[in-house]
Order: C-alpha cells, then sequence, then structure tokens
C-alpha cells in the first residue's frame, strides 16, 4: 500500500501528467481490487492454508514418533540381542560343563570296570591255580597209590611169593615216604 501511496504522490512527470494517469491506474477499481485480493488472502490462509499446515504439523508429528518408535524398537532389538548372546553363551559354558562332566563320569567308570575286572582276572586265576594244585595234588596221590601197587606186583613177582595185606601196605607206606622225600 505504501507503494501505490507514493506512486500517487509523485511529482507530475514533464509530459504533463501524474504517473498513475499515465499508466491508466484507476484509483476507485484498484482499491477494490486491494480489498478484493485482501479477502481472498484472507479466506484462503483460514480455509486453505491454515488445515494445509496443521495437516502437515499433524504429518510431522507422525513421522517423528515413527521415529521415535524405531529408536525404541531398535534399542529393544539390541537389548533382546543382547540377552540372546547371554544365554548362548551361558548354555555353551553349561553344555561345555556337561560334557567336562560326562567325560569325567566316564573316565570313573572305566577305571572302576578295569579294576573290577583286574579282580576278577585275578580271582579267576587264583580260582585256576587253586583248581591246579588240588589236581596237582589228587593226581600225586593217585600216582603214589599207583606206584604203591606197581611196586606191591613187582616185589611179589620178583619173591615169587604171595603177600599179605599188612606186607602190601607197609610196601606201599615206604614207597610213598620215599617218592615224598623225592
Amino acid at each position: 500500500m505504501t507503494l501505490l501511496l507514493a506512486v500517487m504522490t509523485q511529482p507530475e512527470a514533464a509530459h504533463g501528467g501524474s504517473i498513475a494517469e499515465t499508466f491508466g491506474v484507476d484509483l476507485p477499481h484498484l482499491g477494490a481490487q486491494v480489498i478484493s485480493f485482501a479477502i481472498v488472502c484472507a479466506l484462503l490462509y483460514r480455509l486453505a492454508y491454515k488445515p494445509v499446515l496443521a495437516m502437515l504439523e499433524a504429518r510431522r508429528q507422525q513421522i517423528a514418533q515413527g521415529l521415535a518408535n524405531t529408536d525404541k524398537i531398535n534399542a529393544a532389538l539390541a537389548a533382546i540381542d543382547g540377552e540372546r548372546q547371554t544365554v548362548l553363551a551361558r548354555a555353551r559354558d553349561e553344555a561345555a560343563q556337561l560334557v567336562a562332566e560326562a567325560r569325567d563320569t566316564a573316565a570313573r567308570l572305566r577305571q572302576r570296570e578295569s579294576a573290577r575286572a583286574t579282580s576278577d582276572a585275578e580271582q579267576i586265576v587264583s580260582k585256576a591255580r587253586e583248581a591246579a594244585a588240588d589236581e596237582h595234588v589228587r593226581m600225586v596221590n593217585q600216582l603214589r597209590g599207583e606206584i604203591g601197587r606197581l611196586v606191591v606186583q613187582t616185589t611179589a613177582a620178583v619173591t615169587g611169593k604171595v603177600l599179605t595185606a599188612d606186607d602190601q601196605r607197609r610196601l606201599a607206606d615206604d614207597t610213598a615216604r620215599q617218592l615224598a622225600a623225592s
């Protein structure tokens, strides 16, 4: 508006008229156009510009809230990932401990079974030795009896006489003593 007043109040140009008249400005029409333009601007501001600004502000807030939610979600995911790593590390440690315990248990069981097998083997060998010793004693006694019988038969054949039961027993005992001494 100040521009309009400045144009209207300027001295007339050298051509003999005012600048406004030179350009064909009609002040009453110009005033009406300025008022109409101001009304249209006010209506556009109130009916179009304000709602568009409000919509843009709401959209900006939604975007800001979405970004904040994204940050919260990323923080939660990072926390969950940290917990997952912790749980996995703990599970690995527990698994390693269980494997170590299983190996220790297996080693103890192996040692116990080995000791039992060795003990059983020693018992079998001991029983076998006892059985062999018993068999040896039985065979020696059987051999003594057989040798005593052969001595009695040989003596009877050499002497040509029939030996009595006392003679046979005495010869068998003497032979057994001699065999035991050798």
